[in-house]
């Protein structure tokens, strides 16, 4: 048999990194620094990168974290604004891709569908599907780097109501926001206790006519200034890259302090948060009806509104909290268990997302499908027996990028070692496979609670842990050593008949 030509071999790249969000980008920049001889491309489904910034349309999106850390280590945030909208956090992310080349690298419209291993080969063949056209294409890496975060891009969540087709009015969930919604002088009830209800509620009650929560389970909703005032300071007093390094480590403590505060005397930190509350909301309010949670402060994350927005809505009278269960929507709005009626013309379900693990990629090693619950996360980033694939899953209970920063270095550490004792594979490998596990997110939030089947594992015992400690992380991923017994390397030699055809 003739040996393949170039033209019949798919094209190749050393990283294919799937995702140009938060975390693709990222890990771009990263890759880029510290290894700029390989070869690499980003995949982007969808027609713009920026991932959630850009999907999420609905009013007043926002972010839950400060930019100084949600934000890169790498880049400074410099605008006023800690807790930012979407418009700027998708400017601050597009800038990045341009000051560092990353935009020549980038490509829209590939989606990718699976990706088979082959350890002949020591290489991936991943299967790319082009969404503006339909045409197929294979292409090929040394590594594949998942970065697509860990929920549906196409489909939020929307438990079923009885009598939805009853209702006259227009029923919308956030993740498919029409542009041409006018809700001003609507009556507007938003379903939901989470994230998105508390940043849709003050920002709809500007120009709607009254906007109601209803809440079957009230959240945790923790007022914070917009503005960092000492990071304002630190950037008149110092350069820029030192003003948002000093910011960066403050809002780093910060953030530990209350998620371990929360979590040790949580009964003290319901009451600090109820305190909070009470001083941001009318006198008589019923604050333990509606803000006042069955579980404990971070068992679900909590939820944060910039210079006490929500607060403020309810206290003008343009907002209001229901907690109640829906009995069935009506021709006017909601009948609710309690016998209460909302009335509205726009009801919206903010009601959640889908989890979908890797971006739905199916993946196989050799010919034997890779089922994901088998699997277990080897230091929060690899996939026990799956051979040079990384994936990117940030902080539930801090910023999200503050962990996928750790990942690339100690990414790019793992690249560096290889190179240096000429290594072509690695493969994370369980040295009891009988050892205990326990699912991937130790979360009690709805959305991870209905996936945990389809997700990886973890264990309690290093390293198959799947840390949320931002220093336990810089010790490992940062400070660590790279070699692990649990981490099989190997090297391979191509054969003479096997050729790749190379991207720049």
């Amino acid at each position: 048999m003739s040996p393949p030509r170039d033209a019949d071999l798919p094209e190749h790249v050393d990283v294919l990194i799937v995702g140009a969000g938060i975390s693709g980008i990222g890990a771009a920049c990263y890759l880029q620094r510290d290894h700029p001889s390989k070869s690499y491309a980003v995949l982007e489904a969808r027609g713009a990168t920026g991932g959630t910034w850009d999907l999420f349309r609905y009013p007043g999106i926002r972010s839950d974290s400060d930019l100084h850390t949600l934000g890169y280590e790498f880049k400074a945030w410099t605008s006023n604004k800690s807790i930012a909208d979407a418009e700027a956090i998708l400017a601050y992310l597009r800038e990045t891709v341009a000051e560092y080349g990353i935009d020549r690298r980038i490509r829209l419209h590939h989606r990718v569908h699976g990706a088979a291993w082959s350890s002949s080969d020591a290489r991936w063949v991943v299967d790319v599907e082009r969404t503006d056209t339909g045409e197929r294409k294979k292409l090929s890496c040394r590594w594949l780097f998942c970065a697509s975060g860990y929920y549906r891009y196409d489909q939020g969540f929307t438990p079923h109501f009885e009598g939805t087709a009853r209702f006259q009015g227009r029923v919308i969930h956030p993740q498919h926001w029409p542009e041409d919604l006018d809700y001003s002088g609507k009556r507007v009830v938003v379903i939901g206790s989470g994230a998105t209800a508390v940043t849709l509620v003050p920002a709809m009650a500007n120009t709607a006519a009254h906007v109601t929560m209803l809440q079957r389970t009230p959240s945790y909703v923790l007022p914070t200034p917009a503005e960092d005032l000492f990071a304002k300071l630190a950037r008149k007093l110092l350069p820029k890259k030192q003003a948002h390094a000093l910011t960066r480590r403050k809002n780093i403590a910060l953030q530990r302090f209350l998620w371990r505060f929360c979590q040790r005397f949580p009964r003290a930190a319901r009451r600090f948060i109820r305190f909070v509350n009470a001083r941001e909301l009318p006198k008589g309010y019923p604050i333990d009806e509606h803000f006042n949670p069955p579980y404990n402060p971070w068992d679900q994350r909590l939820c944060v509104v910039p210079d006490a927005d929500l607060f403020k809505a309810i206290s003008s009278g343009r907002a209001s909290v229901a907690t109640d269960h829906i009995e069935t929507f009506t021709e006017k709005g909601l009948q609710l268990k309690s016998g209460r009626e909302l009335e509205a013309d726009i009801i919206v379900t903010a009601t959640g997302l889908n989890l979908q693990a890797l971006g739905g990629i199916a993946l196989t090693v050799d010919g034997a499908p890779v089922r994901l619950p088998e699997t277990v996360a080897y230091r929060g980033m690899m996939l026990s027996g799956v051979p040079n694939f990384a994936f990117a899953i940030g902080y539930t209970n801090a910023s999200w990028t503050l962990k996928i920063g750790l990942l690339c270095e100690h990414f790019c550490r793992l690249l560096t070692h290889m190179d240096a004792h000429g290594h072509t594979i690695c493969t994370p490998e369980l040295s009891d496979p009988a050892m205990p596990t326990r699912p991937l997110l130790d979360f009690d939030a709805g959305y991870v609670k209905r996936a945990l089947d389809t997700l990886p594992r973890r264990s309690d015992e290093a390293p198959w842990l799947m840390s949320m400690d931002y220093h336990a992380d810089v010790k490992l991923l940062r400070e660590g050593a790279v070699v692990d017994p649990n981490l099989r390397f190997s090297s391979h030699v191509r054969p003479a008949s096997t050729g790749i055809v190379a991207a720049g």
